[in-house]
């Protein structure tokens, strides 16, 4: 099918390739699989460790209670995988009065085997599915988006002579897909510095546009956002991050679209400032690391570690080093939160990085 794209319109620029390999309704790679764990291609925090999930959840009530303890509520995680990250929030907030009373629970999801985890872990509760954030209905709200944005699809611009030029998935005379750059300058251009040959810089409209539409939310109902992922406050090009993941190996990302996971580390000034724009004040990044041992999760792991059995204490402690330690996801993911301009900032969080203009 890309294929056949390619010949009738020419080479495809690396976020429609995205788009179609990850999201095509059909045959893409989210929606047709469970990628999570290890029989799928990779694993998130969630499923390392319940603490992960537990302390995120303490930062949830906490929040909801400094912003007056709204009724009801929206708790929103954006891709939610196996429904593992709500579990555990849900099981370490059922004793903070009125929170489970006041949420009401919606999952965007386009994955029907996704789904189906979700509804199994879930069963006994409401859930409201959505296709994206604008189908969640209005209301307070407390959002989730862990490991979310690095799957949406991305523009890579190379520098050359032309300026920036949009690098495209083509076909070879072989007729194997390969990368092309596109022979005129690309617009996306003209919001970087001026090109230096060879240099890679992404750019990602559809993570832009889906941070304005949350800070937006947030802005005109209130609440608050947690995004994780890994990336940087990128000040200049970022460089070419994408990588393609099949069987918790790296693979080539031209090599079998739809059966392989394909990321690109974040950029989260871009984020920061799309949300910015929508209304909401932004804190962070912080590294993850440095986000978690702040909530506890120290203390948390060695409460399990009390009960454990020896394999689950040496898991426990491996997935403690893999969360939190710099030389694992502890640098390398950060964590950026967003809030209302006059609400108290979200805990954890001393002063805004960016205010609404």
């Amino acid at each position: 099918m890309i294929a056949e794209e390619i010949r009738r319109g020419g080479p495809l620029p690396l976020d429609r390739f995205m788009t179609l390999a990850l999201h095509h309704p059909t045959h893409g790679y989210y929606r047709t699989r469970d990628p999570l764990g290890a029989g799928g291609d990779f694993v998130t925090a969630p499923e390392l460790s319940q603490a992960f999930g537990e302390v995120i959840g303490a930062w949830l009530a906490r929040a909801w209670l400094d912003l007056g303890q709204p009724t009801p509520f929206r708790l929103v995680e954006l891709g939610p995988g196996r429904g593992t990250l709500l579990e555990d929030v849900l099981r370490a907030t059922r004793r903070v009065p009125g929170f489970h009373d006041g949420l009401r629970l919606h999952l965007v999801e386009t994955g029907e085997p996704l789904r189906a985890i979700q509804a199994t872990r879930l069963a006994g509760r409401h859930v409201g599915w959505h296709a994206g954030l604008a189908e969640v209905p209005p209301g307070p709200l407390l959002l989730l988006a862990n490991e979310f944005f690095d799957a949406l699809p991305v523009h890579q611009l190379v520098g050359s002579a032309r300026g920036w030029s949009e690098r495209c998935v083509a076909l070879g005379d072989d007729g194997r897909l390969e990368f092309r750059l596109a022979a005129a300058a690309s617009p996306l251009g003209a919001q970087l510095p001026e090109a230096t040959r060879g240099a890679v810089a992404e750019v990602s409209p559809a993570r832009s546009e889906l941070a304005r539409a949350i800070g937006g939310r947030i802005a005109d109902d209130g609440g608050v956002a947690l995004v994780i992922d890994y990336g940087a406050w990128a000040e200049g090009p970022t460089g070419d991050t994408l990588q393609a993941t099949r069987g918790h190996a790296p693979c080539d990302p031209l090599d079998a679209p739809g059966s392989a996971d394909l990321t690109t580390h974040v950029d989260f000034r871009a984020l920061a400032q799309a949300a910015r724009d929508g209304g909401a004040a932004v804190y962070g990044p912080v590294p993850q690391g440095t986000f978690l041992s702040s909530l506890g999760i120290h203390l948390r792991t060695a409460k399990l570690l009390e009960q454990a059995a020896p394999a689950q204490r040496r898991q426990l402690r491996a997935a403690l080093f893999r969360l939190t330690d710099a030389s694992a996801m502890g640098e390398l993911f950060k964590v950026l939160a967003l809030g209302h301009p006059t609400a108290p900032a979200p805990p954890g969080f001393a002063a805004p990085t960016l205010r609404p203009c």
